[in-house]
């Protein structure tokens, strides 16, 4: 089982993105604002978690009455709605997590979304966060990330929070044999899948790993 959070970002297509990442036994859950995407992509919500302050009355009675479980939480709060929902995917038993509608809109929201992919509490996960053809993962210290594509695929790397120490890299078109790529610098932007198959290893820090299908 995987879990796919809908998001209250902006969505193009949301039944195309939901077509291409929604699998059968996925547990479908919604931050808020995202049961409306979640619903334009066809799809009723599992599960709907934050301050339900985007969510008309009359919708979540609708979706009560089609088995919606709410997790409601206070206006004031100190975390977003999908930090909210991603720490509550954390616990449950799916390894992978998929986010959608997280990009469009204010800017410093769908920046706070990428910092939440670094959140210690998804070490250990698979954790997407995905549309408009890219996506995106944080790698961890001591973890090795593979990704699959074609050649001309564009991979761009680049440090969260510090220098990311010691970049090993196979299959990619500049690659990085233990280097570091330090904070501040983009010298990881725009790097390219040579083949079908590449990997990225790292040794210490965080690292973005940002992939754009061509």
């Amino acid at each position: 089982m995987r879990i796919i959070i809908f998001t209250n970002g902006i969505m193009d297509d949301p039944r195309a993105e939901a077509a291409r990442w929604i699998q059968p036994g996925d547990l479908v859950i919604a931050a808020d604002g995202g049961t409306r995407q979640a619903l334009a992509a066809g799809v009723t919500p599992a599960h709907v978690i934050g301050d339900l302050d985007s969510l008309a009355p009359e919708l979540r009675a609708c979706l009560e009455a089609a088995g919606t479980i709410f997790h409601p939480h206070p206006p004031a709060k100190d975390e977003t709605d999908l930090e909210l929902a991603l720490l509550w995917a954390a616990e449950q038993p799916a390894r992978t997590i998929v986010i959608l509608g997280a990009w469009g809109g204010r800017p410093d929201q769908a920046l706070a979304n990428l910092l939440l992919l670094a959140l210690p509490a998804l070490v250990g996960h698979e954790v997407l966060l995905a549309g408009a053809g890219w996506v995106i993962r944080c790698l961890h210290g001591g973890e090795t990330l593979t990704l699959q594509g074609r050649s001309g695929d564009v991979v761009s790397l680049l440090p969260l929070g510090g220098d990311a120490v010691s970049v090993t890299t196979a299959g990619l078109a500049f690659p990085l044999r233990g280097e570091t790529l330090r904070f501040g610098p983009a010298r990881g932007v725009s790097n390219a899948m040579e083949g079908e198959v590449a990997t990225v290893t790292l040794e210490r820090g965080l690292l973005w790993c940002f992939c754009k299908k061509l």
